[in-house]
Protein backbone atom coordinates (compact mmCIF):
# COMPACT_ATOMS: atom_id res chain seq x y z
CA UNK A 1 0.00 0.00 0.00
CA UNK A 2 1.58 3.60 -1.19
CA UNK A 3 1.54 5.49 1.97
CA UNK A 4 -0.45 8.74 1.99
CA UNK A 5 1.61 11.76 2.96
CA UNK A 6 -0.48 14.54 4.27
CA UNK A 7 0.43 18.40 4.54
CA UNK A 8 1.25 18.70 8.69
CA UNK A 9 2.89 22.01 9.93
CA UNK A 10 5.06 19.90 12.63
CA UNK A 11 9.11 19.69 12.29
CA UNK A 12 10.97 16.72 12.76
CA UNK A 13 14.29 16.46 13.43
CA UNK A 14 16.65 15.61 10.68
CA UNK A 15 17.30 12.13 12.42
CA UNK A 16 13.56 11.24 12.42
CA UNK A 17 13.14 11.67 8.75
CA UNK A 18 16.42 8.98 8.00
CA UNK A 19 14.92 6.72 10.27
CA UNK A 20 11.82 6.51 8.13
CA UNK A 21 13.83 6.71 4.83
CA UNK A 22 15.54 3.71 6.70
CA UNK A 23 12.55 1.89 7.58
CA UNK A 24 11.11 2.21 4.30
CA UNK A 25 13.86 1.22 2.94
CA UNK A 26 14.21 -1.88 4.85
CA UNK A 27 12.19 -4.51 2.50
CA UNK A 28 14.38 -2.89 -0.42
CA UNK A 29 16.36 -5.04 -3.12
CA UNK A 30 20.10 -5.29 -3.01
CA UNK A 31 21.89 -2.70 -5.03
CA UNK A 32 21.40 -3.53 -8.95
CA UNK A 33 24.12 -1.42 -9.98
CA UNK A 34 27.57 -2.75 -10.00
CA UNK A 35 26.15 -5.63 -12.49
CA UNK A 36 28.67 -8.92 -12.66
CA UNK A 37 30.63 -9.69 -15.27
CA UNK A 38 27.99 -12.19 -16.87
CA UNK A 39 25.60 -8.62 -16.74
CA UNK A 40 27.59 -6.57 -18.50
CA UNK A 41 25.19 -6.00 -21.22
CA UNK A 42 22.17 -5.32 -18.93
CA UNK A 43 20.93 -1.65 -19.29
CA UNK A 44 20.95 1.19 -16.26
CA UNK A 45 17.45 2.24 -15.11
CA UNK A 46 17.06 5.59 -13.85
CA UNK A 47 14.91 7.90 -12.14
CA UNK A 48 15.32 11.95 -12.38
CA UNK A 49 14.14 13.78 -9.27
CA UNK A 50 13.93 17.21 -10.83
CA UNK A 51 13.39 17.93 -14.27
CA UNK A 52 13.06 21.80 -14.89
CA UNK A 53 16.34 24.09 -15.19
CA UNK A 54 19.18 22.49 -14.19
CA UNK A 55 17.70 19.29 -13.79
CA UNK A 56 16.31 18.97 -17.83
CA UNK A 57 20.10 19.55 -18.53
CA UNK A 58 21.12 16.77 -16.05
CA UNK A 59 18.67 14.65 -18.04
CA UNK A 60 19.61 15.51 -21.05
CA UNK A 61 23.53 14.22 -20.48
CA UNK A 62 22.60 11.25 -18.07
CA UNK A 63 20.47 10.31 -21.21
CA UNK A 64 22.81 10.29 -23.95
CA UNK A 65 24.60 7.39 -22.32
CA UNK A 66 23.57 4.62 -24.72
CA UNK A 67 23.28 2.23 -21.97
CA UNK A 68 20.82 4.13 -20.17
CA UNK A 69 16.89 4.08 -19.94
CA UNK A 70 15.14 6.70 -17.99
CA UNK A 71 11.98 5.13 -16.64
CA UNK A 72 11.18 7.39 -13.94
CA UNK A 73 10.53 11.14 -13.96
CA UNK A 74 9.57 13.83 -10.93
CA UNK A 75 8.90 17.00 -10.28
CA UNK A 76 6.47 19.21 -8.42
CA UNK A 77 6.12 21.59 -11.33
CA UNK A 78 3.97 19.83 -14.39
CA UNK A 79 4.58 22.06 -16.51
CA UNK A 80 8.05 20.70 -16.62
CA UNK A 81 7.33 17.69 -16.11
CA UNK A 82 5.04 17.29 -19.30
CA UNK A 83 8.17 18.07 -21.08
CA UNK A 84 10.18 15.63 -20.13
CA UNK A 85 7.43 13.77 -20.59
CA UNK A 86 7.38 14.06 -23.97
CA UNK A 87 10.69 13.12 -24.39
CA UNK A 88 10.67 9.86 -22.91
CA UNK A 89 6.54 8.63 -23.09
CA UNK A 90 7.60 5.38 -21.91
CA UNK A 91 8.94 6.65 -18.09
CA UNK A 92 6.60 6.93 -14.99
CA UNK A 93 5.56 10.58 -13.75
CA UNK A 94 5.46 11.88 -10.30
CA UNK A 95 5.07 14.85 -8.26
CA UNK A 96 6.60 13.54 -5.05
CA UNK A 97 9.35 12.14 -4.58
CA UNK A 98 8.92 9.67 -1.81
CA UNK A 99 6.10 7.96 -4.16
CA UNK A 100 8.58 7.22 -6.87
CA UNK A 101 11.17 5.84 -4.85
CA UNK A 102 8.27 3.38 -3.12
CA UNK A 103 6.49 2.10 -6.31
CA UNK A 104 9.66 2.05 -8.41
CA UNK A 105 12.15 0.69 -6.14
CA UNK A 106 12.32 -3.06 -7.89
CA UNK A 107 12.42 -1.36 -11.18
CA UNK A 108 15.18 1.79 -10.78
CA UNK A 109 19.04 0.98 -10.31
CA UNK A 110 19.92 4.59 -9.90
CA UNK A 111 18.51 8.12 -9.56
CA UNK A 112 19.39 11.48 -10.37
CA UNK A 113 18.77 14.51 -7.74
CA UNK A 114 18.51 18.27 -9.28
CA UNK A 115 16.37 19.81 -7.06
CA UNK A 116 16.91 23.00 -5.35
CA UNK A 117 19.77 22.48 -2.53
CA UNK A 118 17.89 22.11 0.52
CA UNK A 119 16.53 18.73 -1.08
CA UNK A 120 19.23 17.16 -1.88
CA UNK A 121 20.13 15.03 0.97
CA UNK A 122 16.01 14.23 1.50
CA UNK A 123 15.56 12.36 -1.98
CA UNK A 124 19.56 11.03 -2.08
CA UNK A 125 19.41 9.48 1.18
CA UNK A 126 16.08 8.10 0.88
CA UNK A 127 17.17 6.36 -2.47
CA UNK A 128 20.38 5.83 -0.82
CA UNK A 129 18.83 3.65 1.90
CA UNK A 130 16.79 1.73 -0.51
CA UNK A 131 19.90 0.57 -1.95
CA UNK A 132 19.93 2.61 -5.13
CA UNK A 133 23.03 4.64 -7.16
CA UNK A 134 22.26 8.26 -6.99
CA UNK A 135 23.90 11.03 -8.75
CA UNK A 136 23.30 14.45 -7.04
CA UNK A 137 23.58 18.07 -8.21
CA UNK A 138 25.84 20.22 -5.80
CA UNK A 139 26.36 21.50 -3.43
CA UNK A 140 26.37 17.93 -2.34
CA UNK A 141 24.02 19.13 0.76
CA UNK A 142 22.04 22.01 2.36
CA UNK A 143 23.57 21.63 5.86
CA UNK A 144 27.20 19.74 7.20
CA UNK A 145 25.61 17.17 8.69
CA UNK A 146 23.73 15.83 5.51
CA UNK A 147 26.93 15.74 4.14
CA UNK A 148 28.09 14.20 6.62
CA UNK A 149 25.09 11.59 6.75
CA UNK A 150 25.08 10.78 2.92
CA UNK A 151 28.87 10.10 2.91
CA UNK A 152 28.55 7.50 5.86
CA UNK A 153 25.31 6.17 4.32
CA UNK A 154 27.68 5.82 0.68
CA UNK A 155 30.33 4.15 2.56
CA UNK A 156 28.05 1.41 4.20
CA UNK A 157 26.46 0.40 1.34
CA UNK A 158 29.13 0.47 -1.03
CA UNK A 159 26.96 2.38 -3.52
CA UNK A 160 27.77 3.88 -6.56
CA UNK A 161 27.92 8.14 -5.45
CA UNK A 162 28.77 10.94 -7.99
CA UNK A 163 28.25 14.67 -6.92
CA UNK A 164 26.86 16.85 -10.20
CA UNK A 165 30.13 19.04 -10.55
CA UNK A 166 30.90 18.42 -14.22
CA UNK A 167 33.23 20.48 -14.74
CA UNK A 168 35.63 18.66 -12.62
CA UNK A 169 35.53 16.13 -15.80
CA UNK A 170 36.55 18.75 -18.13
CA UNK A 171 40.27 19.02 -19.72
CA UNK A 172 41.34 22.08 -18.24
CA UNK A 173 40.66 21.77 -14.84
CA UNK A 174 42.47 17.65 -15.30
CA UNK A 175 45.40 19.52 -16.36
CA UNK A 176 45.40 21.78 -13.62
CA UNK A 177 45.34 19.26 -10.74
CA UNK A 178 47.77 17.15 -12.91
CA UNK A 179 50.35 20.57 -12.72
CA UNK A 180 49.79 21.28 -9.33
CA UNK A 181 50.61 17.61 -8.19
CA UNK A 182 53.26 17.75 -10.65
CA UNK A 183 55.10 20.30 -8.51
CA UNK A 184 54.78 23.07 -11.50
CA UNK A 185 55.28 25.62 -8.80
CA UNK A 186 56.22 24.07 -5.86
CA UNK A 187 54.63 23.85 -2.56
CA UNK A 188 51.40 26.13 -2.55
CA UNK A 189 50.61 28.99 0.16
CA UNK A 190 47.40 30.29 -0.90
CA UNK A 191 44.69 30.17 -3.38
CA UNK A 192 42.77 33.38 -4.40
CA UNK A 193 39.17 31.70 -6.03
CA UNK A 194 37.21 34.49 -7.40
CA UNK A 195 33.02 34.75 -8.99
CA UNK A 196 31.24 38.00 -9.37
CA UNK A 197 28.09 36.00 -9.73
CA UNK A 198 25.47 37.19 -6.83
CA UNK A 199 23.31 34.65 -5.24
CA UNK A 200 22.60 37.03 -2.32
CA UNK A 201 20.34 39.55 -1.41
CA UNK A 202 20.17 42.65 0.61
CA UNK A 203 17.05 44.13 -0.21
CA UNK A 204 14.07 43.78 2.14
CA UNK A 205 12.45 40.90 3.26
CA UNK A 206 9.67 40.18 0.60
CA UNK A 207 5.38 41.25 2.24
CA UNK A 208 2.14 39.61 0.74
CA UNK A 209 1.81 36.26 -0.77
CA UNK A 210 0.75 35.50 -4.84
CA UNK A 211 -1.64 33.15 -6.02
CA UNK A 212 0.40 29.56 -6.21
CA UNK A 213 0.59 29.26 -9.98
CA UNK A 214 -1.64 25.82 -10.97
CA UNK A 215 1.18 23.90 -12.46
CA UNK A 216 3.04 24.14 -9.17
CA UNK A 217 2.61 21.69 -5.83
CA UNK A 218 3.62 24.56 -3.47
CA UNK A 219 3.65 22.17 -0.59
CA UNK A 220 6.08 19.57 -2.32
CA UNK A 221 8.15 22.30 -3.59
CA UNK A 222 8.99 23.83 0.39
CA UNK A 223 8.90 20.05 0.86
CA UNK A 224 11.21 19.85 4.13
CA UNK A 225 11.47 23.67 4.54
CA UNK A 226 9.33 25.17 6.87
CA UNK A 227 5.76 26.66 5.73
CA UNK A 228 5.64 30.20 4.05
CA UNK A 229 3.46 31.46 1.71
CA UNK A 230 4.40 31.79 -1.95
CA UNK A 231 6.13 34.65 -3.72
CA UNK A 232 6.99 34.38 -7.34
CA UNK A 233 9.82 36.67 -7.19
CA UNK A 234 11.70 34.80 -4.86
CA UNK A 235 10.87 30.94 -5.35
CA UNK A 236 9.39 29.26 -8.48
CA UNK A 237 9.50 29.33 -11.09
CA UNK A 238 12.22 29.42 -13.35
CA UNK A 239 12.00 32.47 -15.47
CA UNK A 240 13.60 33.91 -18.59
CA UNK A 241 16.42 35.71 -16.62
CA UNK A 242 16.26 33.31 -13.12
CA UNK A 243 17.65 29.95 -14.64
CA UNK A 244 18.48 28.84 -11.59
CA UNK A 245 16.25 30.26 -9.75
CA UNK A 246 16.07 33.34 -6.60
CA UNK A 247 16.11 30.12 -4.12
CA UNK A 248 19.51 30.42 -4.55
CA UNK A 249 20.08 33.86 -2.31
CA UNK A 250 17.48 32.07 0.58
CA UNK A 251 19.58 30.74 3.31
CA UNK A 252 16.23 28.38 3.70
CA UNK A 253 16.90 26.54 0.04
CA UNK A 254 20.41 27.46 -1.20
CA UNK A 255 23.57 28.08 -0.18
CA UNK A 256 24.19 31.32 -1.65
CA UNK A 257 27.37 32.23 -4.61
CA UNK A 258 29.23 29.83 -2.30
CA UNK A 259 27.58 27.09 -2.48
CA UNK A 260 26.61 27.84 -6.50
CA UNK A 261 30.22 28.85 -8.44
CA UNK A 262 32.13 27.99 -5.27
CA UNK A 263 31.85 24.65 -5.77
CA UNK A 264 32.68 24.36 -9.11
CA UNK A 265 35.72 26.51 -8.80
CA UNK A 266 36.78 25.28 -5.20
CA UNK A 267 36.52 21.87 -7.13
CA UNK A 268 39.90 21.91 -8.44
CA UNK A 269 42.16 23.37 -6.16
CA UNK A 270 40.50 21.19 -3.46
CA UNK A 271 41.41 18.14 -5.40
CA UNK A 272 44.68 19.05 -6.74
CA UNK A 273 46.40 19.93 -3.08
CA UNK A 274 44.33 17.05 -1.53
CA UNK A 275 42.62 19.11 1.02
CA UNK A 276 40.69 17.98 3.98
CA UNK A 277 38.55 20.38 5.90
CA UNK A 278 39.79 23.56 7.33
CA UNK A 279 40.72 24.52 10.82
CA UNK A 280 39.18 28.21 10.82
CA UNK A 281 37.06 30.47 8.70
CA UNK A 282 36.03 34.06 8.76
CA UNK A 283 33.81 35.14 6.40
CA UNK A 284 34.00 39.64 5.59
CA UNK A 285 30.03 40.38 4.47
CA UNK A 286 27.14 42.16 6.09
CA UNK A 287 25.24 41.48 9.19
CA UNK A 288 22.84 38.16 8.82
CA UNK A 289 18.60 39.13 8.43
CA UNK A 290 17.85 35.07 8.51
CA UNK A 291 16.29 36.04 5.32
CA UNK A 292 19.01 35.83 2.49
CA UNK A 293 22.86 35.58 2.00
CA UNK A 294 24.97 38.57 1.58
CA UNK A 295 25.38 39.78 -1.71
CA UNK A 296 29.11 40.15 -1.14
CA UNK A 297 31.51 37.77 0.56
CA UNK A 298 35.41 37.24 1.37
CA UNK A 299 35.47 34.32 2.99
CA UNK A 300 39.44 33.17 4.36
CA UNK A 301 39.50 29.29 4.79
CA UNK A 302 42.87 28.07 6.85
CA UNK A 303 43.58 24.69 5.85
CA UNK A 304 45.79 21.90 7.32
CA UNK A 305 49.51 21.27 5.22
CA UNK A 306 49.35 18.36 2.53
CA UNK A 307 52.18 17.07 0.71
CA UNK A 308 51.37 19.91 -2.24
CA UNK A 309 51.11 22.88 0.17
CA UNK A 310 53.31 24.39 3.06
CA UNK A 311 52.44 23.82 6.65
CA UNK A 312 49.25 25.89 6.08
CA UNK A 313 46.62 26.43 2.98
CA UNK A 314 45.09 30.21 3.40
CA UNK A 315 41.97 29.91 0.94
CA UNK A 316 40.48 33.23 -0.04
CA UNK A 317 37.23 33.17 -1.86
CA UNK A 318 35.35 36.18 -3.13
CA UNK A 319 31.92 37.05 -4.92
CA UNK A 320 29.36 39.29 -5.94
CA UNK A 321 29.79 42.32 -7.62
CA UNK A 322 33.22 43.49 -8.10
CA UNK A 323 34.83 40.13 -6.90
CA UNK A 324 37.39 40.09 -6.76
CA UNK A 325 39.30 42.84 -4.54
CA UNK A 326 42.83 43.95 -6.02
CA UNK A 327 45.74 42.08 -4.76
CA UNK A 328 49.18 41.76 -5.68
CA UNK A 329 48.84 37.45 -5.76
CA UNK A 330 46.20 38.65 -8.62
CA UNK A 331 48.27 40.54 -10.98
CA UNK A 332 48.72 39.50 -14.38
CA UNK A 333 51.48 39.60 -16.66
CA UNK A 334 51.20 43.13 -19.06
CA UNK A 335 48.93 44.38 -16.52
CA UNK A 336 45.95 41.70 -18.59
CA UNK A 337 42.49 42.10 -17.10
CA UNK A 338 41.51 38.90 -15.02
CA UNK A 339 38.76 36.84 -16.13
CA UNK A 340 35.02 36.80 -14.87
CA UNK A 341 35.91 33.79 -12.64
CA UNK A 342 38.84 31.87 -11.23
CA UNK A 343 41.39 30.71 -9.15
CA UNK A 344 44.87 31.51 -8.68
CA UNK A 345 47.41 28.89 -7.00
CA UNK A 346 50.03 31.00 -5.16
CA UNK A 347 53.45 28.70 -4.91
CA UNK A 348 57.03 29.02 -4.41
CA UNK A 349 58.31 28.76 -7.40
CA UNK A 350 55.74 30.95 -9.38
CA UNK A 351 51.86 31.30 -9.77
CA UNK A 352 49.29 29.05 -11.63
CA UNK A 353 46.33 30.85 -13.05
CA UNK A 354 42.72 28.85 -13.83
CA UNK A 355 40.24 30.74 -15.17
CA UNK A 356 36.27 29.32 -15.21
CA UNK A 357 36.46 27.67 -17.69
CA UNK A 358 37.09 25.76 -20.41
CA UNK A 359 40.37 28.11 -21.02
CA UNK A 360 43.99 26.62 -20.30
CA UNK A 361 45.79 27.31 -17.16
CA UNK A 362 48.94 29.62 -17.20
CA UNK A 363 51.79 29.57 -15.61
CA UNK A 364 53.10 32.88 -14.33
CA UNK A 365 57.07 32.87 -13.20
CA UNK A 366 58.54 36.54 -12.36
CA UNK A 367 55.80 38.24 -13.50
CA UNK A 368 55.63 36.89 -17.12
CA UNK A 369 54.16 33.76 -19.04
CA UNK A 370 56.22 30.62 -19.04
CA UNK A 371 55.69 27.52 -21.55
CA UNK A 372 54.55 23.92 -19.84
CA UNK A 373 55.52 20.68 -20.59
CA UNK A 374 51.73 18.97 -21.11
CA UNK A 375 52.57 16.28 -23.27
CA UNK A 376 54.18 14.11 -20.70
CA UNK A 377 50.01 13.85 -18.92
CA UNK A 378 48.63 12.45 -21.92
CA UNK A 379 45.25 13.87 -22.04
CA UNK A 380 44.95 14.85 -25.84
CA UNK A 381 43.75 17.95 -27.28
CA UNK A 382 41.79 19.97 -25.24
CA UNK A 383 38.09 19.63 -25.83
CA UNK A 384 36.27 23.16 -26.33
CA UNK A 385 32.78 22.16 -26.86
CA UNK A 386 30.95 22.51 -23.68
CA UNK A 387 27.76 20.47 -25.38
CA UNK A 388 30.00 17.35 -25.35
CA UNK A 389 32.13 17.94 -22.95
CA UNK A 390 29.70 18.35 -20.07
CA UNK A 391 28.40 14.69 -20.25
CA UNK A 392 31.74 13.16 -19.56
CA UNK A 393 31.15 12.94 -15.82
CA UNK A 394 27.76 12.12 -16.17
CA UNK A 395 28.34 8.82 -18.66
CA UNK A 396 31.74 8.26 -15.94
CA UNK A 397 29.04 7.84 -13.30
CA UNK A 398 26.82 5.08 -15.69
CA UNK A 399 29.99 3.61 -16.30
CA UNK A 400 30.83 3.20 -12.80
CA UNK A 401 27.23 2.06 -12.16
CA UNK A 402 27.91 -0.89 -15.08
CA UNK A 403 31.46 -1.75 -13.72
CA UNK A 404 33.30 -0.30 -16.09
CA UNK A 405 34.78 3.06 -14.27
CA UNK A 406 35.31 4.49 -11.53
CA UNK A 407 33.35 8.07 -10.03
CA UNK A 408 36.40 10.90 -9.36
CA UNK A 409 33.37 12.93 -7.38
CA UNK A 410 32.08 10.22 -5.41
CA UNK A 411 30.36 11.35 -1.77
CA UNK A 412 33.70 10.90 0.12
CA UNK A 413 35.46 13.35 -1.91
CA UNK A 414 31.97 15.45 -2.42
CA UNK A 415 30.61 15.26 1.04
CA UNK A 416 34.18 17.23 2.17
CA UNK A 417 34.52 19.60 -0.42
CA UNK A 418 30.66 20.59 0.36
CA UNK A 419 31.84 20.18 4.11
CA UNK A 420 33.98 22.90 3.51
CA UNK A 421 31.62 25.38 1.30
CA UNK A 422 28.88 25.48 3.86
CA UNK A 423 31.15 26.04 6.76
CA UNK A 424 31.88 29.35 4.93
CA UNK A 425 28.09 29.91 4.38
CA UNK A 426 27.92 29.46 8.51
CA UNK A 427 30.65 31.68 8.95
CA UNK A 428 28.47 34.18 7.35
CA UNK A 429 26.46 34.32 10.62
CA UNK A 430 28.86 35.68 12.13
CA UNK A 431 30.21 38.44 9.99
CA UNK A 432 34.46 39.40 10.48
CA UNK A 433 34.75 36.28 13.53
CA UNK A 434 36.77 33.47 13.17
CA UNK A 435 35.48 30.39 13.76
CA UNK A 436 36.77 27.03 14.66
CA UNK A 437 36.52 23.87 13.65
CA UNK A 438 36.85 20.44 15.09
CA UNK A 439 36.44 18.29 12.50
CA UNK A 440 36.65 15.12 14.12
CA UNK A 441 33.78 16.54 16.55
CA UNK A 442 32.10 17.79 13.82
CA UNK A 443 31.56 21.08 15.90
CA UNK A 444 32.64 24.40 16.57
CA UNK A 445 34.72 25.39 19.37
CA UNK A 446 32.41 28.17 19.36
CA UNK A 447 29.19 27.08 20.24
CA UNK A 448 26.82 29.95 18.62
CA UNK A 449 27.94 28.37 15.68
CA UNK A 450 26.88 24.89 16.14
CA UNK A 451 22.94 25.54 15.76
CA UNK A 452 23.64 26.20 12.07
CA UNK A 453 25.41 22.36 11.43
CA UNK A 454 22.34 20.95 10.76
CA UNK A 455 18.53 22.05 10.66
CA UNK A 456 14.69 20.47 11.03
CA UNK A 457 12.44 18.63 8.75
CA UNK A 458 9.14 19.77 8.12
CA UNK A 459 6.63 16.80 8.16
CA UNK A 460 5.37 17.29 4.81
Amino acid sequence: MVKKYKNQKTMIKRRTFLKNATVLASTALLPSCNFSTSEKSKRLRIANIGVGGMGAEDLDSISSHKMVDIVGLCDVDSDALKKASMLFPNAKTYSDYRVLLEEMRDKIDAVVVSTPDHTHAPASLMAMNLNKAVYCQKPLTHHVSEAREMQLVAKEKNLVTQMGIQVHSFYDYKLATLLIKSGIIGKVSHVHAWSPKNWGYDGPMPTGSDPVPSNLDWNLWLGTAKERDYNKDFYHPFGDNNFFGNWRKLVDFGCGTLGDMGVHIFDTPYNALSLDVPKTIVNECREPNGFSFPENNKVTYVFPGTEQTTDELKWIWYDGNGAPEKHMDLELPDNEKLHEQGAMFIGEKGKLYLPHFMIEPKLIVDGKYQKMDIGKFNLGAPVRDYDKERKFHYHEFVDACLGKDRCSAPFSYASRLTETILLGVIAGRFPGETLNWDKDLARFKEEKANKYISGTYRDF
